[in-house]
């Protein structure tokens, strides 16, 4: 079966933003730097620190992706328009709730993770990265 995963994209900040999002989600972390690539060409010393590829593989099934775009190519920061979404039932709550209070350290927080009137738990906020999460519990099993 296909999986659709989100695949950010930093400057060069994805090691620490992956970092962190492990620290908040769990799981494990594998990080690929340009300089562990054999045969790419020109890559300066400042570049081979970066991250090539980073995933986050969670305990609940999520994976999350991201990169540095280092000097050989343009950085497209994160826009208003993209968004992770991080959702689930009754059973998530302690562990959603919990992700949405570690990620709020450095972040701006848009909506409180509260419960709202149709009846989810949910919230929003930008973290220190850029990077725009919606948190959404269900109360009912669904």
């Amino acid at each position: 079966m296909a999986k659709l995963n989100p695949y950010l994209s930093f400057k060069d900040t994805a090691r620490d933003a992956l970092e962190l999002y492990q620290a908040v989600l769990g799981g494990e972390l594998n990080v690929m730097t340009y300089g562990d690539m054999p045969g790419l060409p020109d890559v300066s010393e400042t570049d081979a620190t970066l991250v090539m590829h980073g995933q986050l593989e969670t305990p609940g099934g999520l994976t999350l992706m991201a990169s540095d775009a280092g000097s050989m190519m343009p950085h497209v920061p994160a826009t208003p328009g993209v968004t992770v979404a991080l959702t689930g039932g009754p059973d998530d709550l302690a562990y959603i709730s919990g992700a949405y209070e570690k990620l709020l350290d450095g972040a701006t927080e848009i909506l409180p993770f509260e419960l709202a009137p149709w009846g989810d738990h949910y919230g929003q906020l930008t973290d220190r990265f850029g990077i725009s999460w919606v948190f959404d519990v269900g109360t009912q099993q669904g």
